[in-house]
């Protein structure tokens, strides 16, 4: 598959894997987010966040763990969105990572925003970009 631009299919099976391969006390919880795959981010969502359309690889939308309550009536699911033609974008310009391993990167990371991490907690971890 790293040598054939993945669909938006094969992207959201990368995606199912790497949660099905996170580890137990995660993958329950993760289980239970929808993941959405796009060429894109819609424009409100590139505007809201002030990003071009090839800057946002993937998005958290819910509310954290850390953030929920018992009394809280759900108004959508938690959704892992994550956009391919960026993802796409980012791995032939990096060269050096496989298709899955960026996929996985991207997906782990914004399961983290989902258990209540901010970009900040996730980056004192994250050593992908060292």
């Amino acid at each position: 598959m790293d040598h054939v631009a993945p669909t938006l299919e094969d992207i959201e099976e990368l995606a199912r894997e790497t949660v099905a391969n996170l580890p137990p006390a995660f993958r329950e919880e993760a289980q239970k987010v929808a993941i959405r795959v796009a060429d894109f981010a819609p424009d409100d969502v590139l505007e809201e966040m002030e990003m071009e359309p090839f800057e946002l690889t993937g998005l958290y939308d819910g509310i954290p763990m850390t953030e929920k309550s018992n009394w809280d009536v759900p108004q959508k699911p938690d959704t892992v969105w994550l956009f391919r033609r960026p993802i796409l974008d980012e791995w032939a310009e990096r060269g050096d990572v496989t298709i899955a391993d960026l996929v996985a990167h991207v997906t782990i990371h914004e399961f983290a925003h989902h258990f209540g991490w901010s970009d900040d907690d996730i980056a004192a971890i994250d050593q992908w970009w060292h």
